[in-house]
């Protein structure tokens, strides 16, 4: 397929693992939850690599058959001129247009296709990390006039398309659930209160590293430094001046800031598709709570697959 125009896009799957003791990110896509959908509504294994759009979509001409499907963030998508939905797969022929504008709700839209996208793995994933420029085509971001392979795969699952009851959606006021710490110690009563009881906005300074949101300061009672350790996806990073950074898939592998939660991995998906202005919340949980929620979300992708494969 050829790219006219690239949007803000870049090439990502499942992640890179098993590298973050050497100081490589895992990237992936950010909203695991849409990428997974689409390649299921593919027919793929569900670790193909897919394209991940920011705010921006690309415009797309086949150069060769393949069935495809939109997740994630509205981006208004059409097919030679004719409306195509979210959550659905389509068959594209040679010559096909498949044009996405400006992000409508959401922030990240996947398209994903039939086989994948053929591209090189580097240390065992295609993902980009454009920040080390590895991964994916040439370690960046896509650009105009980009042609990218696709790997061959089943074209006989267009036509699928996902429950209503399984279709996310994006508003622009959040609530997410965190477990405190593990640095919450750091922080004085009344900090843990504002944290949690405090509305904060999405700020432009925020991307694929993490999102940097704006509100009432959140105050430390040991300073906001500490002993460089972890960073986990989803690590609520305050630094010195009370702000919280909410970390994702490109975020930095160490830091030495502290961190007073950990966003639970279900709600990530909807972390990830908040865009500037968005106000987030935060809801502390049980660590009991957020095992059984992660088992839900992990089981529901099971019975999606059944689904969109018997109906």
């Amino acid at each position: 397929m050829k790219l006219f125009k690239a949007g803000i896009t870049s090439i990502q799957d499942i992640g890179r693992f098993g590298y973050q003791a050497f100081g490589m990110p895992t990237a992936g896509a950010c909203d695991q939850y849409a990428y997974r959908i689409g390649n299921i509504l593919v027919g793929n294994d569900g670790s193909e690599a897919s394209l991940e759009c920011m705010f921006t979509g690309p415009t797309i001409e086949f150069e060769e058959e393949t069935v495809f499907a939109i997740t994630g963030g509205d981006f208004g998508a059409t097919l030679n001129g004719a409306r195509v939905y979210n959550w659905h797969s389509y068959r594209a022929r040679p010559g096909d247009i498949l044009q996405l504008g400006g992000v409508i709700s959401g922030s990240m839209g996947y398209i994903s296709f039939s086989g994948g996208i053929d591209v090189p793995p580097v240390m065992g994933s295609r993902s980009t990390y454009a920040k080390g420029r590895i991964g994916g085509l040439e370690g960046r971001y896509l650009k105009d006039g980009d042609c990218i392979g696709i790997g061959k795969g089943d074209l006989s699952t267009y036509g699928r398309q996902l429950e209503d009851i399984y279709i996310p959606h994006y508003e622009r006021d959040i609530t997410v659930r965190v477990i405190l710490g593990p640095q919450d110690d750091y922080f004085t009563k009344s900090g843990i209160y504002t944290f949690l009881n405090s509305p904060y906005e999405v700020t432009q300074s925020s991307d694929r590293m993490g999102y940097r949101l704006k509100g009432t300061a959140i105050e430390h009672s040991k300073g906001a430094d500490i002993i460089s350790d972890g960073v986990p996806l989803g690590a609520v990073q305050v630094p010195g001046d009370g702000q919280p950074i909410i970390m994702l898939a490109d975020r930095q592998t160490t830091g030495g800031y502290t961190k007073i939660a950990t966003v639970i991995t279900a709600d990530i998906p909807k972390m990830a598709q908040a865009r500037p202005g968005d106000v987030i919340h935060f809801k502390s949980i049980s660590l009991k709570d957020a095992y059984w929620t992660y088992r839900h979300y992990k089981e529901q992708f099971e019975i999606i697959r059944w689904y969109v494969e018997h109906n």
